[in-house]
């Protein structure tokens, strides 16, 4: 199946009231795996769509910090106060909270991982195409690049064997619940929460993108204008209902999308808050 669910929802002639004996056929996830656009280049193994999505945000978010950083001064204007708002709003609702004034050497970062990730999440906005991170590499490898950061960041200020034992050996307990706890905080720190970190944002923008594909899917096959006065004023009806289903849902998607990377700057930001300082 096409990428292109949202505008080409259902086979030609397939409608409802319809009376070719087809019936409707949701979507699956096969629209998740798009066929290589090719291009009329020789020998090529194709151009994956989820790459030129990806460089699309990766040129976005370049293009917008480049704006809002021109010409800087010490009086900001519209575009500059636009961009120190959002690196207030970072500060202040993630890296402050959770790290103190110490988190403030990662703040770019943060900022760049905030904005990165809301720009991968607005792609599954464009019709006809899909959120880069409904594809789990992308999710996995931003991941995989903020857990080695935790572990770069752990063993530089605690140790390397110091910040391992922090990690699995929590203070304050009994020695014999180690034998308990240990194994299982190995587990939750070392493999269960980056699994976790990337499941989180992969799974929500995976269910979103199918979720509205179905409101559209169904909605094309709803409408029937060719069925007879009263079916197609019926079915006129139905898709309609299918149609503002699918506006309320894209305007909740793009909430969903904000607090997607809201919420995985803010793992990011207390996984490191973890790596700078051993518990007490």
């Amino acid at each position: 199946m096409s990428a292109d669910v949202r505008i080409l929802a259902a086979e030609e002639g397939c409608h409802l009231f319809g009376d070719n004996g087809c019936g409707f056929e949701a979507p699956t996830v096969g629209m998740f795996f798009p066929e290589p656009w090719y291009g009329g280049i020789p020998g090529s193994a194709g151009i994956d769509l989820y790459m030129v999505l990806l460089l699309i945000a990766v040129g976005a978010t370049l293009l917008l910090w480049s704006w809002f950083s021109k010409k800087l001064s010490l009086v900001p204007g519209r575009r500059q106060s636009v961009g120190e708002m959002l690196v207030l709003f970072i500060r202040d609702q993630i890296s402050r909270p959770i790290m103190g004034a110490k988190g403030d050497r990662f703040l770019p970062f943060l900022t760049a991982i905030f904005s990165f990730i809301l720009l991968m999440n607005f792609t599954g906005l464009i019709p006809g195409l899909l959120p880069v991170n409904s594809n789990l590499a992308f999710p996995a490898m931003l991941s995989l690049v903020i857990y080695l950061m935790t572990l770069v960041v752990g063993m530089k200020h605690q140790g390397g064997w110091g910040y391992v034992k922090n990690q699995i050996f929590p203070p304050g307990m009994p020695k014999p619940i180690y034998v308990l706890v240990t194994p299982i905080e190995f587990l939750s720190v070392f493999i269960i929460r980056p699994v976790t970190h990337a499941l989180r944002l992969f799974a929500t923008m995976f269910a979103g993108s199918l979720l509205l594909a179905v409101f559209a899917y169904g909605g094309w096959y709803m409408l029937n204008l060719t069925a007879g006065p009263v079916l197609s004023t019926v079915s006129v009806l139905f898709s309609g209902a299918a149609l503002v289903g699918y506006l309320v849902f894209f305007v909740f998607e793009i909430l969903i999308m904000v607090v997607q990377a809201f919420i995985f700057t803010l793992l990011a930001s207390l996984y490191l808050n973890q790596s700078l300082e051993a518990a007490h």
